[in-house]
């Protein structure tokens, strides 16, 4: 009963699926709830799934492999030993939720959705694709610019045990590592309110304790395999990051809405010719971001993904001024998030400046 009181309290204000008004009523709470609970009661023990001789090979494989991962994450990185990820479910669907981002016309600010408890997130998830996009309909008659993205996975912050899920354990072995690090930081260290510090902490422990795990347990062709993902990655998101950025200096002219419109238009023009080059010329053809290219772009898509990146700069600073020694980063980090949001901004400023941070996307320019 305690279990049981715990995951629905949790799933009511849990971080995943993002936050919403009070206002809003009870149909969001119950979905959230009800999707959360629904894949806690399909996941089954990894021991379990293991000594099943019905269990496809291939899936016991990956299962091996995630188990491992886990291991290291607490032996190697000092992320959490509890009882995430020693579980599986099928889900059934390619993702767990579906994050509703959105962005007024002309600025690159994301709408937040608060809870008690655990705050205000810029992002608010659905376990149905039509809900989701219902929802983001919702928001575009309010003028508002909207993204729906598909979540493989996401953390309720140690309070349930996270399961490994049929939307991620067929990933390649580094972006299976890199997942479940990200995941079990999210249970390290949360600041209320700042959705931008806890997913960029989270992706710098995911890069620093990949690169570690690809080193010591990882075979050749896995290295060379997220060798090609990461560089194709840091293209991606350097190529967003920089059209963001020319974004916001067009907001912020003293220019009238017709001509921020227009120089809009031009930017997002120039995003997509600068991918059709870079896919081209860098990445042999490769079109696994096609289909995030294929939608019409809003501010909303590129603002999304600064949340995850804003601070990476920082964090990888903060790092390496610890000489690498990730429980001292855990609890500097700690540290930050005990401020305010003001200072704790300025704290990272001073550990990466945006110039540099922008300098640092420049040089990525491929």
């Amino acid at each position: 009963m305690r279990r049981a009181a715990v995951a629905l309290g949790l799933a009511v204000v849990m971080l995943l699926p993002g936050c919403t008004a009070l206002s809003d009523g009870v149909g969001y709470y119950a979905q959230s709830i009800g999707g959360h609970l629904r894949m806690l009661q399909a996941a089954r023990p990894l021991d379990e799934l293991l000594s099943d001789p019905a269990t496809d090979p291939a899936l016991a494989a990956r299962l091996r492999l995630a188990r491992e991962i886990r291991a290291y994450a607490w032996q190697q990185l000092a992320l959490p030993d509890n009882d995430s990820y020693t579980r599986y479910a099928d889900l059934k669907r390619p993702f767990v939720v579906w994050n509703v981002f959105a962005t007024p016309e002309l600025s690159m600010k994301l709408e937040q959705w608060c809870f008690p408890v655990v705050g205000c997130v810029t992002y608010r998830g659905y376990y149905d694709r039509a809900a989701a996009d219902a929802y983001a309909q919702r928001l575009r008659e309010r003028g508002l610019e909207t993204h729906v993205g598909g979540v493989p996975a996401y953390s309720t912050l140690g309070w349930t045990s996270d399961p490994l899920l049929n939307t991620f354990i067929r990933y390649p072995d580094g972006e299976l590592a890199r997942l479940i690090f990200h995941e079990l930081a999210h249970q390290v260290v949360y600041a209320q309110n700042d959705s931008t510090f806890n997913e960029s902490f989270a992706t710098a422990v995911e890069e620093a304790g990949v690169e570690r795990w690809l080193a010591d347990r990882a075979d050749p062709r896995a290295r060379e395999q997220y060798a090609a993902w990461s560089a194709r990655r840091r293209d991606f998101v350097a190529l967003l990051s920089r059209h963001r950025a020319l974004l916001e200096k067009a907001y912020a002219d003293d220019a009238d809405e017709a001509t921020k419109r227009a120089r809009k238009a031009e930017i997002l023009g120039g995003l997509r010719a600068e991918y059709e080059r870079i896919k081209a010329e860098r990445w042999g053809g490769f079109a696994g971001y096609d289909r995030w290219f294929a939608q019409p772009l809003t501010n909303a898509h590129l603002a999304a993904v600064g949340t995850y990146t804003e601070w990476v700069p920082a964090f990888r600073a903060l790092l390496s001024r610890q000489d690498g020694d990730l429980p001292r980063f855990y609890a500097a980090v700690r540290r930050l998030a005990k401020l305010s949001k003001v200072e704790r901004e300025a704290a990272l400023d001073a550990l990466a400046p945006r110039a540099a941070r922008a300098a640092d996307a420049a040089d990525r320019r491929p």
